[in-house]
């Protein structure tokens, strides 16, 4: 048995022994590390004052790229919008169509859809039946059609629609 004893004995000195080797590497690398970190502080300390200065210095430079980019898009952006507001003017698109015109377009659809129908019910009246536009022939589309491209033809007779 006394071999067992010194066999676990052995054992037990070869995990301490690398117990403690642990222990060491690591208050090694601890010492080390605030070495170099005392080492950095003093080197930073000296070179702060420099290293700030360059850091602003390209803090401005990149300051002024940025204002100079930006004043670019805005000139290039109101360019544009100049461009579309003569266009607009050009073809008079300049203000939308509002809601009391579109009403006041429907209100006169909604009037001569009237008068048409009342046409209608008139010719039925007197027994003559109202033509449908599929009915006409190939010359009275001609003629209509001729009308309707020529300055004074265009929106039918001249006058305004009631």
């Amino acid at each position: 048995m006394s071999d067992d004893k010194n066999d676990k004995s052995k054992v037990t000195d070869k995990a301490g022994e690398i117990a403690r080797n642990i222990w060491l590497a690591g208050v090694g690398a601890y010492g080390r590390a605030v070495d170099e970190a005392q080492g950095r502080m003093e080197k930073a300390g000296v070179e702060t004052p420099k290293l700030f200065r360059d850091l602003v210095k390209a803090g401005a430079a990149l300051e002024d790229e940025a204002r100079k980019g930006l004043d670019t898009g805005r000139n290039a952006r109101n360019s544009v919008e100049e461009r579309i507001h003569r266009v607009r003017e050009s073809f008079q698109l300049q203000l939308p169509a509002r809601g009391e015109d579109l009403l006041a377009l429907h209100e006169k659809i909604d009037r001569l859809t009237r008068k048409v129908d009342d046409l209608s019910e008139a010719l039925a009246a007197q027994g003559k039946p109202a033509r449908k536009p599929a009915a006409r022939n190939k010359a009275a589309t001609r003629r209509v059609t001729a009308k309707s491209k020529s300055p004074a033809g265009r929106g039918g007779s001249g006058r305004k629609p009631a």
